[in-house]
C-alpha cells in the first residue's frame, strides 16, 4: 500500500473520512464499486466486488449503550454482538441506534457510515479480529466506496478500543 493511492479517479472528491487520514498523514488507499441499492448486505456486497474475504471487510454500525452512541466495527461475515459491545464500553445494556439519530451524529448516510471522520466522535470498538490482518476494509463515508488502512492505524485514529464483540452468522 502507497500513500493515499485512489483505485478510481472517478471518486477523487474527498469524504470526512479520507480528509482526516489524509491530515494525519495515514497511509490508506480507497476501492469504488457501483453500489446496488438492492442489494441485501452492502458489507457483502462490497467484499464480492473487491474481491476480498468477507472477514477484511468492516462493517460500522451505531449502537445506544445507555443511552449513548456507540460504534462497533465488525467482519461483515459476522454480527455485532450487543451485550459484548455495552460490556467493552463499561455499560450494561445496548440497542441498535436509531438510523436517523446515528445518520445525524455521525455526518454519513447508513450504508455508507464510516468509523473514520464522524461529524460526531463516537466511542468506538473494532472486533479484536482485526488484528489478523495487515490491511482491512472499512467505509469511506459512501455506499460503494471503501478505505483499505492497517489495523494499528484505524484503531489510532478512531480512538478505538479492541474487544471481542463479533460473533458468527448464523446459518439461514
Amino acid at each position: 500500500m502507497s500513500g493515499a493511492r485512489r483505485t478510481d479517479k472517478a471518486r477523487t472528491a474527498a469524504t470526512l473520512a479520507t480528509a482526516l487520514l489524509t491530515s494525519r498523514g495515514v497511509r490508506f488507499e480507497t476501492h469504488s464499486y457501483e453500489h446496488d441499492p438492492a442489494a441485501p448486505s452492502y458489507g457483502l456486497e462490497a467484499a464480492e466486488a473487491m474481491a476480498v474475504s468477507p472477514d477484511r471487510v468492516f462493517k460500522t454500525l451505531v449502537a445506544s449503550v445507555d443511552a449513548r452512541l456507540v460504534v462497533g466495527v465488525v467482519p461483515v461475515s459476522a454480527t455485532l454482538d450487543l451485550k459484548a459491545l455495552a460490556h467493552a464500553v463499561g455499560g450494561k445494556r445496548a440497542e441498535m441506534a436509531d438510523q436517523r439519530e446515528a445518520e445525524r451524529k455521525t455526518g454519513y448516510l447508513a450504508g455508507g457510515i464510516s468509523p473514520v471522520g464522524q461529524k460526531t466522535a463516537l466511542t468506538t470498538v473494532l472486533d479484536e479480529s482485526v488484528e489478523l490482518h495487515d490491511t482491512v476494509f472499512v467505509s469511506g463515508g459512501l455506499r460503494g466506496f471503501e478505505i483499505e488502512l492497517a489495523p494499528a492505524d484505524l484503531a489510532e485514529v478512531t480512538g478505538a478500543t479492541l474487544a471481542s464483540i463479533a460473533r458468527a452468522e448464523r446459518s439461514r
